[in-house]
């Protein structure tokens, strides 16, 4: 059973349930006052005949001074309540209030005192005179089956009009959760009545129109950017490898074409991010091994322009046989942003770069910075981005299933991200890498 079709069964049950618990309700409490009612007649009928009773007693008393015979046979007239039957005397003196007694061996007293002429009691006993208390079983019968009829009768109708009602709704799901961005339907909405169901559907209906405008201005700009953006970065970029090969540039002239170099390969990285985040989920790149010591040092003299100049102490601590299994387009974007955030931020002391058994550990000793640089356009207070960096990253980590975490402690900032699997540990040893000519860094690897 599909995601779609439950919450559609469960609302037709519920309707169908409905129905038939107050169907189940009503009957109950209409069994409860029928079986209530012919006992009160019973009870009225008794109370009636032992008021005759007493009528004629009472005339008889003041007319002759003695008690006659009552006229049926299963009333009788006790002066003393000495002589009352045992089973009725002492539940009588305990309950003097009450005038229903049940005795022994199925026998059933109706009572009435008789205070005039002088002190009596009538006593009927009516075990062979009741006619409900017989008929129990066959009551309790009538009013089971009569109320499981009117139950089954309710289902049907619940049925009936659940089908009915929740009939456009169900249509309506169905298309709804068969739609997708690629392809969305239209005109759904005409053919539906003018109720709340149809209401819903022109608003949905509204709504799509909406989100397929969005899909395609979004699709042609990610076609366009990916056409428009990348050519000319990388005519910029190649022009700027051709004049650094010149060696009649000025010095001050080569730093500008470095630095439009440098910038030019951040847009590149930057454009791949945004591309990279836009594209659908079966657009995703498969994972595959992926060297980790290269891409960090890659990483590392791409952005060793930004340290400027600064008294910092780049420590790279990643074995040469350290691999991850994990998308290689996501992990280098992950590392360049990472590792260019680090180095735009620090001011003085060292950057940490360690890989462990689950991921990647960058810590530096920011200026203005904490773990709400995470959040969108927050910035250091000596940043000049935009406060995006490590949203982007987060959002890439989101999207690849890595897990991203950002901490800050007295001005040291540590962001770390646990990769699918990274295996090879550091040992003590030289990279080799070439100092930069701003700043110095030093690595430790196998």
């Amino acid at each position: 059973m599909s995601a779609s079709t439950a919450p559609r069964r469960r609302l037709r049950h519920r309707l169908m349930l409905s129905f038939a618990g107050f169907a189940l309700l009503v009957a109950t409490l209409y069994g409860f006052y029928a079986v209530v009612f012919v006992y009160l007649v019973e009870d009225q009928m008794f109370s009636g005949l032992l008021q005759q009773e007493a009528q004629a007693q009472g005339t008889h008393h003041a007319r002759t001074g003695q008690w006659r015979t009552p006229a049926l046979p299963f009333i009788q007239v006790h002066p003393d309540p000495g002589t009352l039957p045992d089973d009725l005397g002492q539940r009588l003196a305990a309950e003097p209030w009450r005038r229903e007694f049940a005795g022994e061996d199925g026998r059933h007293y109706h009572l009435l005192r008789l205070d005039a002429p002088e002190r009596a009691w009538l006593v009927a006993e009516v075990s062979q005179q009741l006619v409900v208390r017989p008929m129990r079983g066959g009551i309790a019968q009538w009013l089971g089956w009569s109320g499981l009829a009117v139950v089954l009768l309710a289902l049907l109708i619940g049925a009936w009009l659940a089908r009915r009602m929740t009939a456009p709704l169900t249509e309506l799901a169905a298309l709804v959760d068969s739609a997708t961005p690629a392809r969305l339907p239209h005109g759904f909405a005409e053919r539906l009545t003018d109720d709340e169901v149809g209401v819903l559907a022109r608003t949905l209906e509204r709504l799509m129109a909406r989100i397929e405008d969005f899909v395609t201005r979004e699709r042609e700009f990610t076609r366009d950017a990916s056409h428009e953006l990348r050519t000319p970065l990388a005519v910029i970029r190649s022009a700027c490898e051709r004049m650094s090969l010149r060696v009649d540039l000025a010095p001050d002239v080569r730093e500008q074409v470095a630095y439009i170099h440098q910038s030019a390969q951040q847009l590149e990285r930057t454009v791949s991010t945004l591309l990279t985040l836009a594209r659908e989920e079966h657009e995703r790149e498969k994972p595959s091994e992926v060297a980790l010591l290269p891409l960090l040092e890659r990483a590392i003299v791409d952005h060793a322009m930004l340290l400027e100049g600064r008294a910092i102490d780049v420590d790279l601590q990643v074995a040469a046989t350290a691999k991850a299994y994990t998308p290689p387009t996501a992990l280098q974007i992950v590392v360049s942003n990472l590792v260019g955030n680090a180095f735009a931020h620090a001011t003085a002391g060292t950057i940490s770069i360690t890989a462990v058994d689950d991921g990647l550990r960058i810590a530096n000793s920011g200026s203005g910075l904490d773990a709400s640089t995470m959040e969108p356009f927050v910035r250091g207070t000596d940043s000049a981005g935009h406060g995006l960096g490590l949203t982007i990253v987060r959002r890439v980590c989101e999207r690849h299933g890595f897990e991203f975490q950002c901490a800050s402690l007295d001005g040291r900032v540590e962001v770390a991200v646990q990769i699918n699997r990274v295996e090879g540990r550091p040992t003590a040893g030289a990279t080799g890498l070439p100092v930069p000519t701003r700043g110095r860094h030093r690595g430790v690897t196998t």
